[in-house]
């Protein structure tokens, strides 16, 4: 690696294809963001629970938000491109043209998205089977991995999809297909979303019972049967069409890429924590969870041996980081939940307009408005006597069920502002507690975890963070570059490019720590007791729906 002060510093780009926008940042060999563009992508919404994309749109995006962030730049000086992007399920023919996954017949929309719930019937049936497989995602195979969508597809669209279809493609792996010509798949999209294993590859049987036989007959042709480790280079590089649609040197390094989550898990779960008085100082990284909280959460944990834990996915072995073992954990809705919470009720146009008018965003506001309202007690125990359970959109871990429902407890007649902060202060609450339920559960397995290192766009509300450190009583580590998920995807550039010894060590050169969020010990009891309630909350729907099902 080039010396900082003697030599010309490198550059490496990034590309997060994030659930409605594409970003792109230029980042440094020392792990600092110099540049960064986000380009909004469409999203069609055609029935309930179908949620549709296009990979001509988002290869677009990729391509302006690429062209923004290295204007300017020497573009010699970029040494490699990595890729991160959801977990959707990209659907091309035998020539790579797009094919339409809807009855519509509309080939520009051909991708399911990952939040798409249509084969949650095929993930019930997939689970009922009880395969081997299962073992490693839970236990209960979920509507937003492949499988189940791939079932969907052939019993839905078995003329007009299944049959002409010649590649299925993660997300991610689509985008460096796009950019190399090469149609290897990354270990993390295939371990953590298709099945596969890193040490015994497909199983065969699996996917007959499933009643996808025709995949195994074609040599799984279609779905990958070529794997690459995160961060290793494919092929030669980048083409020359895509170079320059990109705006970037033929032939620089295009890493393996992953899925967006584990690029937030990469970004910022292997930095230098020296210094900074935190319980995993000198302790293995796999006493670290990394937290990437945006639309949705995911919480990555990893493990030098394979831990088991149910209703959370995995253990997928080097699915993020080579050589450890991954278990994500996950809540379906929480930005997306707080926004619904926020923007349904009564009170938001006032909301709207008081944020507005102060130059603060509506969630800058409402924290400073529970500041307002606390008077003398800890803001958080302003719901006392208000709980939510999060679940809105199913529960993905650790209790693996798509119909638990949210429920709320303790509203009133008043629909006023006070009632609005409150309400999105026990809705963050919830997220919070959710995240609580997920690391016991981790820990309850096997997991030795003590301290979370949290990004995404939640991580910049305090309330937020500081609502996680008070209810698992863990510090919460928050990086200094809080794109951590674009720091995550530029690593992977600078790992293929052979700049860093390894994964690790790019982790451990280009992630770094900026603010640590101390949990506030002395309000323990409170947030005991609302985790009692959490958890009586889901016990009692459980019951109502027992006693709805009765004879």
């Amino acid at each position: 690696m080039q010396s900082e002060n003697l030599e010309p510093v490198n550059y490496y780009v990034g590309i997060d294809v994030g659930t409605a926008s594409v970003r792109a940042a230029l980042v440094d060999q020392l792990g600092t963001v110099v540049a960064y563009a986000e380009q909004p992508i469409q999203i069609w919404a055609p029935q309930p629970d179908h949620y549709e994309q296009s990979s001509d749109d988002i290869w677009a995006a990729c391509c302006i938000v690429t062209k923004k962030v290295i204007q300017g730049i020497d573009i010699g000086k970029i040494r490699g491109l990595g890729f991160d992007a959801t977990c959707s399920l990209v659907v091309l023919d035998s020539h790579f043209q797009p094919l339409a996954i809807n009855s519509e017949g509309k080939c520009n929309r051909n991708i399911i998205m990952w939040m798409d719930h249509r084969a949650a019937n095929q993930a019930t049936h997939i689970s009922g089977t009880q395969h081997d497989v299962l073992c490693y995602v839970g236990g209960v195979m979920s509507a937003e991995m492949q499988p189940p969508k791939l079932l969907w597809i052939k019993e839905n669209l078995r003329e007009s999809c299944w049959e002409k279809a010649g590649y299925f493609f993660d997300l991610p792996d689509f985008l460096s297909w796009k950019a190399t010509g090469v149609t290897a798949r990354s270990l993390c999209t295939v371990v953590c979303k298709w099945t596969y294993s890193s040490q015994n590859g497909w199983n065969d049987s699996f996917w007959k019972l499933i009643g996808l036989e025709d995949l195994v007959t074609e040599k799984y042709a279609k779905i990958g049967n070529e794997f690459l480790i995160p961060g290793s280079p494919v092929g030669h590089g980048l083409i020359p069409e895509a170079a320059k649609n990109l705006g970037l040197s033929e032939g620089i390094a295009v890493a393996a890429s992953l899925i967006d989550a584990h690029a937030g898990g990469l970004g910022m779960i292997g930095a230098s924590v020296k210094g900074h008085n935190l319980p995993c100082e000198n302790q293995p990284i796999t006493s670290r969870i990394a937290l990437i909280c945006g639309t949705s959460s995911c919480h990555m944990g990893i493990s030098e041996s394979p831990v088991f834990v149910p209703g959370v996915w995995g253990p997928y072995y080097s699915a993020m980081v080579p050589g450890f073992w991954l278990n994500e954990g996950g809540q379906s809705a929480t930005g997306k939940l707080i926004e619904h919470i926020v923007q349904g009720h009564a009170a938001f146009p006032e909301l709207q307009t008081k944020a507005a008018a102060s130059a603060q965003s509506i969630y800058a506001y409402l924290n400073g408005h529970l500041d307002l309202i606390k008077k003398s007690l800890p803001v958080g125990f302003l719901t006392v006597d208000l709980h939510v359970w999060p679940d809105f959109h199913g529960n993905r871990s650790p209790l693996a069920d798509l119909t638990l429902k949210g429920m709320v407890v303790g509203l009133t007649l008043s629909q006023n502002l006070d009632d609005l902060a409150l309400l999105y202060l026990a809705t963050v609450q919830a997220i919070a507690l959710g995240t609580r339920h997920i690391v016991e559960s981790m820990q309850a397995a096997g997991h030795h975890i003590n301290t979370l290192f949290m990004c995404g766009g939640l991580s910049k509300n305090p309330l937020f963070v500081q609502m996680h450190a008070d209810i698992t009583g863990m510090p919460v580590v928050l990086a200094q570059e809080v794109e951590s998920v674009l720091i995550g995807a530029a690593i992977l550039g600078a790992c293929a490019s052979k700049d860093f010894a390894s994964l690790q060590d790019a982790m451990n050169k280009m992630g770094r720590v900026g603010r640590v969020v101390l949990p506030n010990h002395k309000d323990k009891r409170f947030y005991d007791k609302k985790y009692e309630v959490f958890q009586k909350l889901v016990e009692h729907q459980q019951e109502y729906k027992a006693i709805m099902q009765s004879a």
